[in-house]
């Protein structure tokens, strides 16, 4: 996770500690944090962040420089950054979308109507597809990917409209899990979703074009099982464009 352990957002879901004011970010990490990734020797790795909208580019050149760095120093690697949404700034997503990442995630979290109940007021329905169509249209050649928290109190029409509205800008992966309540002061959770539900909408997102579907109590966005599949799918695709 880029960018600290601060979040300027207060979302109803998260335990992450919240400032106005985080400290500023280091300079060094994007650096530091390639040079670490590079020794593990992993093949994929999702770089994520909390929200920084006390800074002018929301920390997308923060971002963007950590990719950069890693990519020279392990060409091979494939990296998916999970963003915030920079405010709806396009300039701030293209930043981090055009730095060589080969899958751009960013959350809607949840259906159109419980967004102003789950979510900090700054983010938004409408901009995350915003933020996600975006992706898609200045690199299309990259996967996008979104995640779903299923038992706030959402219908099943209007999750099949969530998808639909994310299959209509060419998201390709999306994941669903189950909300959990970290705290007593957070959301409570009002359902407990079935694992036979779960796959009800693993089968149904597959049914209307998604490249791959992540659907169980304990999937979250960054899901090892989710990552080995699409780090699979980028390989082969990889191999066929040489091919060609």
């Amino acid at each position: 996770m880029l960018l600290g352990d601060t979040c300027t957002r207060g979302c109803r879901f998260c335990a992450v500690k919240t400032s106005r004011t985080p400290g500023p970010p280091d300079p060094m990490e994007p650096e530091n944090t390639a040079r670490a990734i590079t020794e593990w020797g992993v093949g994929y790795v999702v770089l994520t962040s909390v929200d920084r909208d006390d800074l002018a580019d929301g920390g997308s050149g923060h971002f963007a420089r950590t990719v950069q760095r890693l990519k020279e120093m392990k060409p091979e690697i494939l990296v998916e950054c999970l963003t915030s949404d920079f405010r709806g700034d396009l300039e701030a997503v293209s930043k981090v979308v055009q730095s060589g990442l080969d899958v751009f995630a960013h959350n809607v979290e949840t259906v159109r109507r419980l967004q102003r109940i789950v979510r900090d007021p700054r983010a938004g329905y409408d901009q995350s597809l915003l933020v996600l169509k975006h992706a898609k249209q200045i690199k299309g050649e990259i996967l996008t990917k979104s995640s779903i928290m299923l038992g706030l109190g959402e219908n099943d029409d209007e999750i099949k409209q969530t998808l639909e509205d994310l299959r209509s800008i060419d998201v390709d992966v999306v994941t669903f899990g189950q909300y959990l309540q970290p705290t007593p002061l957070h959301l409570t959770v009002k359902e407990y979703v079935t694992p036979e539900k779960f796959n009800f909408w693993k089968e149904y997102g597959e049914s209307i074009g998604f490249r791959y579907v992540a659907s169980g109590p304990l999937v979250r966005s960054s899901y090892r099982a989710g990552e080995f599949y699409i780090e699979s799918m980028l390989r082969e695709q990889r191999k066929q464009e040489a091919i060609a």
